[in-house]
């Protein structure tokens, strides 16, 4: 579908992953014009843990949304790099689900409800008399009244409205591939760690097993390229070792995604309203980005139909608003995640903090409460 020379929306919204796609689904169903851009045609495999929490499963079904063949997930194993190892039940478990089908059944739905998609780059955006003017990289223009932020976790667009976080470099780097590897439980997510990082083992709706991890660029530079980190500084973990030894990758190479930032970012950026990775990113080891994002897309769509329906507050007293939700829904768990993280990445206090979760399963129960939320009520 091509814009005329200046289409006009209620809506547009720059991102079409978890959070974008939900947010177009949402505000489409409160009969909305909707027009979401992407760079990348569905559907694409993207760098992620595949863990979707159950909290937002009735909410995607209350949006219509019938999710693919996933694996129910209940149990969680963790392990450090020495290969000492325990399992515990989760609290509210998750399904196994690839972004690769995820995203592309979101898509589907979008589209059927009548959203607009418009697969660029965005090249600028301007706010000016209460509207915004986006242009693209094929020399478009398009118009909207709100604009939502889904960009994810590093953009150019961050540069572009110079957010602060962007300006600092970021240690981390991301890496995920799927494998075939047919012993491993269905039931069962992983956390393994190992020298500068750790990484989470789970079975997606066709069987692969996704093996997505977080590593500092210290460590990871010490080696040629990911096969020689893979070989000489993952395996290290004996319970990674025999994942290695055992499995066989399904992609032609694995995904990367460099200058992974976990610093606090704004939820409103120029009066852009953030959604998902683009306001705020929780450490993999909890598990909950996924969530997170859909969770937000829900609470930025529905203050900007209130707004746009029945105009009952002022822009300024949205974003105030949205800000406060935001924080107020995920600030404990992004705080929880980047202690945690830290505690974790120092291997004397990992294994004091696995001696104490021996003794103390209670304790390791607490942390994952801490890290997810409640089932969203719809």
């Amino acid at each position: 579908m091509y814009l005329s020379l200046v289409a006009t929306y209620d809506v547009i919204i720059i991102g079409g992953g978890l959070a974008g796609l939900t947010a177009a689904i949402h505000l489409r169903k409160e009969s909305h014009r909707i027009l979401l851009l992407e760079k990348e045609t569905y559907p694409h495999h993207k760098v992620c843990g595949e863990y979707l929490s159950n909290e937002v499963v009735p909410y995607l079904l209350h949006l219509g949304i019938e999710l693919p063949t996933q694996i129910e997930i209940n149990t969680l194993e963790f392990s450090t790099k020495k290969g000492r190892s325990l399992q515990l039940p989760l609290p509210l478990g998750a399904l196994g689900i690839s972004r690769y089908a995820l995203d592309n059944c979101l898509y589907k739905r979008a589209v059927e409800l009548g959203v607009d998609f418009e697969f660029c780059s965005v090249e600028s955006i301007e706010y000016k008399d209460d509207i915004f003017t986006i242009k693209n990289n094929m020399d478009r223009e398009c118009q909207g009244k709100f604009v939502i932020g889904a960009f994810g976790k590093r953009s150019n667009l961050d540069k572009m409205l110079s957010r602060k976080f962007i300006a600092r470099k970021s240690p981390w780097l991301g890496v995920k591939a799927h494998y075939h590897w047919p012993e491993f439980p269905d039931h069962l997510v992983g956390l393994h760690s190992f020298e500068g990082g750790y990484g989470g083992l789970s079975k997606t709706e066709t069987g692969a097993v996704n093996f997505c991890y977080l590593v500092t660029y210290e460590s990871f530079q010490t080696k040629q390229n990911i096969s020689e980190f893979n070989d000489q500084v993952v395996a290290q973990n004996p319970y990674l070792a025999t994942f290695f030894k055992k499995a066989t990758i399904k992609f032609e190479k694995p995904l990367s995604i460099a200058q992974i930032s976990f610093e606090a970012k704004d939820a409103v950026e120029d009066h852009i309203v953030m959604c998902g990775d683009s306001a705020g990113l929780i450490h993999p080891l909890c598990g909950n980005g996924m969530a997170m994002a859909i969770h937000s897309a829900k609470i930025a769509s529905e203050l900007i139909h209130l707004y746009l329906k029945k105009g009952q507050t002022t822009r300024a007293q949205l974003e105030k608003e949205y800000a406060l939700r935001w924080h107020r829904t995920f600030g404990r768990r992004i705080r929880t995640g980047r202690r945690l993280q830290k505690l974790l990445m120092s291997p004397k206090i990992a294994e004091l903090l696995f001696s104490l979760a021996v003794l103390s399963p209670a304790v390791l129960r607490s942390i994952i409460k801490k890290t997810h939320g409640k089932p969203i009520e719809v």
